[in-house]
């Protein structure tokens, strides 16, 4: 079925089911997230649905308004390696489009540990990860303005988008590293360090 879309007159009983094996893997919560990375089931089409840039999930062309699905739905998510995310359980795997990144870091918060600095995010989901060597921080410059774009990994091939509130914050926290003879603006956590840019473009990326 690879590059079906699956009939809207079947969404809404399969979106149902999908929901119920979802919450079957997940239980109440406190299992953690089900292991979709170790699941392999066919391909069932493409699914009416879309993760927004801004972190809004879409189902049909509207939003879906009940916090708690779009939690439950964000557990089962995966990105392949073919650079496509899809909603995983044990039986079934359909495709859904993200706009940028299917999670947006809405707050974070800086701790020392032993005297290193450790930047934590929460996503707009509930996740909580802490920067550092297994999960990296990841910049990109965009547009004719070269507009500065962070990223966090989360978890698979899974990334949050640094919020553009967020992000003014998490630049205040670099500092000017010599890299390969090269004066690079960084920036330090749980011992790693994550280069954003050579040091004499960050002005213009940060407007």
């Amino acid at each position: 079925m690879a590059g079906e879309t699956i009939n809207t007159a079947t969404d809404a009983a399969g979106l149902a089911a999908m929901i119920a094996r979802a919450a079957e893997q997940t239980g109440d919560g406190k299992r953690g997230l089900p292991p979709v990375e170790r699941w392999n089931p066919p391909f069932c089409g493409d699914l009416d649905m879309e993760i927004r840039a801004d972190g809004t999930w879409f189902y049909l062309g509207t939003p879906i308004g009940r916090p708690a699905l779009v939690r439950l739905f964000s557990t089962v998510l995966r990105k392949d390696e073919d650079g496509k995310t899809y909603l995983v359980t044990p039986v079934e795997k359909v495709g859904i489009r993200v706009e940028d990144a299917p999670f947006l870091a809405v707050e974070m918060t800086v701790t020392l540990r032993e005297d290193v600095p450790v930047i934590t995010f929460r996503t707009n989901l509930g996740d909580v990860v802490e920067a550092g060597e297994e999960h990296p921080l990841r910049f990109k410059i965009v547009g004719e303005e070269r507009q500065l774009k962070p990223y966090v990994h989360v978890r698979g091939r899974l990334e949050a988008l640094v919020s553009r509130a967020v992000m003014y914050d998490l630049v205040e926290l670099g500092e000017v590293i010599e890299v390969d003879g090269v004066a690079m603006f960084a920036l330090r956590s749980g011992g790693a360090v994550f280069p954003v840019m050579p040091a004499d473009e960050l002005d213009i990326a940060a407007r």
